[in-house]
């Protein structure tokens, strides 16, 4: 009999790369992460690793054993919510793992939705970058993310995940006020600018890279912070021009800068996420409920594939 465990173990070995990310992610020792392994390919007969530099990769076995793997985790996450279902779960604790940004737009307008429709839950937050949640919730540090679209982020159709679109929300010029262009400035006539953004890595970082890449140019980044004030701080100061997200800015009093909207692929799409099999968690699904109304008042959401 396979131990699931261990299925746990190979998922998350798969996800880090290495042993020893995976073992921090699992709080236990490589030591411990490298007997379950072991142990696992005994159980299976087969080898489910193999050397690849200084991490590892699935064998062919090891990707059929990762299939199942989700699929049977996906179904244990099932049978904890229907328990739960039976047994009125209708309080508890749900650790949201949400960027600055979507915490103020959507998740603490949800919490003080809930704290009326639904006293019983309580909302624990992690502060996470857009590409950072989605791998705090596959380690089970979180029970729901709220995540952007990143290049390398799991897709709709992983089975790993259930995602609900929240909404997409538009990127706005920021100009030093004074500058030649402030009136009439386009994306494109900024090309020769220098540009404040956040760091390479940052989900932020790729959408204005790409934005930029389709106008014709590849903008010249000379100040990095993953912090907006301080990117809209720098812009007033005449340090440069950025593109910022504009639910950033909504609750921003910006001097010394003019803000233009400006069409285009500048765009992020920010969706929901939990481990597959626990959207119907009774505790889970009216965070879910909550959060998409928030967000269906931003305008711009994304139509639900479902």
């Amino acid at each position: 009999m396979i131990d699931t465990r261990r299925l746990r173990t190979l998922r998350a070995v798969a996800d880090h790369g290495t042993v020893t990310a995976a073992a921090a992610a699992l709080h236990l020792t490589p030591s411990a992460v490298s007997q379950q392994l072991v142990a696992l390919e005994h159980e299976v007969g087969h080898r489910l690793f193999t050397r690849d530099g200084r991490g590892v990769r699935l064998t062919a076995v090891g990707r059929i054993m990762l299939g199942h793997a989700n699929e049977v985790l996906a179904q244990l996450e099932r049978a904890r919510a229907d328990v739960a279902a039976y047994t009125a779960g209708e309080a508890g604790e749900v650790t949201v793992a949400c960027f600055a940004t979507a915490i103020s737009a959507v998740l603490s307008p949800a919490i003080a939705a809930l704290r009326a429709s639904a006293p019983g839950i309580q909302v624990r937050v992690l502060d996470a970058e857009g590409d950072q949640g989605l791998a705090m919730l596959l380690d089970s540090e979180a029970d729901l993310a709220v995540a952007v679209e990143y290049r390398g982020a799991p897709d709709a159709a992983d089975r790993r995940l259930s995602r609900l679109p929240l909404y997409a929300e538009p990127f706005d010029l920021v100009l030093p006020r004074g500058h030649p262009l402030a009136d009439s400035a386009t994306l494109v006539s900024l090309a020769g600018e220098r540009w404040i953004g956040p760091y390479p890595g940052n989900p932020v970082h790729d959408v204005i890279t790409f934005a930029c890449q389709q106008a014709g140019f590849t903008p010249n980044v000379a100040h990095c912070s993953d912090d907006f004030r301080a990117v809209v701080a720098l812009v007033g100061a005449g340090a440069g021009v950025a593109l910022v997200p504009r639910l950033a800015l909504r609750d921003m009093a910006p001097a010394g800068v003019v803000v233009r909207r400006t069409p285009g692929p500048a765009e992020r799409r920010v969706f929901a996420a939990v481990r597959r099999g626990a959207d119907s968690h009774p505790v889970v699904r009216p965070v879910l409920a909550a959060l998409r109304e928030v967000a269906s008042s931003i305008g711009g959401t994304p139509p639900d594939p479902s």
